[in-house]
């Protein structure tokens, strides 16, 4: 059984969660603290040495990256159509994994910051950061709304991880 390392209060865990359930992978969670520094620790550095959450382990193997865990456990229980083989699909699909992690969630990582890390500091949020950010996530959000003018789902017709992958940082930004 996949031994699954997070905290839901952060984005990429409860993708994670979220991206388990849809594929029906049985998992044990193993709850990391977060905010006591728990992916810090000795005995979770030995998980994972990036010090971050999510990570998963089965058996020797460790995954530190949240679509990286979505990916492998898509193949190891072989859910072929929330994460195609065909290769033409399989591209699609983890291009749209790949631009989430590379600029999507970079992006709204801006509005988690201001919206609620800095109440959770009791600080305000810096709103000329959210205006500074505004016009990369309006152009971001511009290629979702493109792309799903096309296709029913990001990689085509069928919901896949990619669509798990994109949509759990979307509720971060506060109109």
């Amino acid at each position: 059984m996949l031994e699954v390392y997070l905290d839901p209060c952060t984005v990429n865990s409860r993708k994670i969660l979220a991206g388990l359930d849809f594929l029906g992978t049985k998992y044990h969670l193993n709850h990391v603290d977060y905010f006591a520094s728990d992916h810090k620790g000795a005995e979770y550095l030995k998980i994972n040495p990036m010090g971050t959450v999510p990570a998963a382990v089965d058996g020797d193997l460790h995954i530190f990256e949240s679509n990286a865990i979505l990916q492998y456990a898509a193949d190891v229980d072989n859910v072929n159509d929330k994460y195609p083989k065909d290769p033409k699909t399989r591209a699609r699909v983890n291009s749209w994994l790949l631009w989430e992690a590379s600029v999507w969630f970079p992006s709204c990582y801006v509005y988690l910051f201001e919206y609620i890390v800095r109440p959770l500091l009791k600080q305000e949020p810096v709103q000329s950061n959210v205006d500074a950010e505004a016009p990369k996530w309006n152009k971001l959000a511009g290629f979702l709304d493109d792309q799903l003018s096309k296709t029913k789902w990001l990689a085509g017709n069928e919901l896949t991880i990619a669509d798990i992958s994109v949509a759990a940082s979307m509720h971060l930004r506060v109109r």
